[in-house]
């Protein structure tokens, strides 16, 4: 896995509440999963896909296939996050994503997560086309990015 670089990514803040740790403060592992549905949720919306929308209108969702999570070092209770997120793939019926938790310069969890469009059955559907147009510009600017290597 590659850090996602902070100058590429988007952002979504997260702040660590009690609730999110076990008792000796520290947050449970699968919590970085939700964070990164949120922060992917968001990276979403501000490319202006409601995903509630998307399966009204569209009749697809998004299904996560694949996770490989490296954990480097814990968050704790009322630390403040950067969830970053950065589409690295657009394509068919899958979504590939990396992302990276940091509080403050400090990578804690970084992952590589890929999604399957699907209809509401729960089969294999090519991302519609409005999606694509969307998400697109966002994929350009971040592959651009990696390849002058800011």
């Amino acid at each position: 896995m590659n850090p996602a670089p902070h100058y590429s990514a988007h952002h979504f803040p997260l702040r660590i509440y009690y609730e999110d740790t076990d008792h000796g403060g520290v947050v449970y592992y699968a919590n970085y999963l939700k964070y990164m549905e949120r922060a992917r949720t968001e990276f979403m919306r501000d490319c202006g896909i409601e995903l509630d929308q998307l399966q009204h209108e569209a009749g697809v969702l998004f299904a996560v296939s694949e996770a490989h999570v490296h954990y480097r070092r814990p968050a704790r209770f009322n630390d403040a996050l950067d969830m970053q997120s950065r589409l690295v793939h657009a394509h068919g019926a899958r979504l590939a994503f990396h992302q990276a938790a940091y509080c403050g310069d400090e990578l804690l969890v970084e992952a590589d997560i890929r999604l399957a469009c699907m209809d509401i059955a729960g089969h294999a559907r090519r991302i519609p086309a409005q999606v694509l147009d969307k998400i697109t510009p966002e994929l350009k600017k971040m592959q651009v990015n990696e390849e002058i290597n800011i």
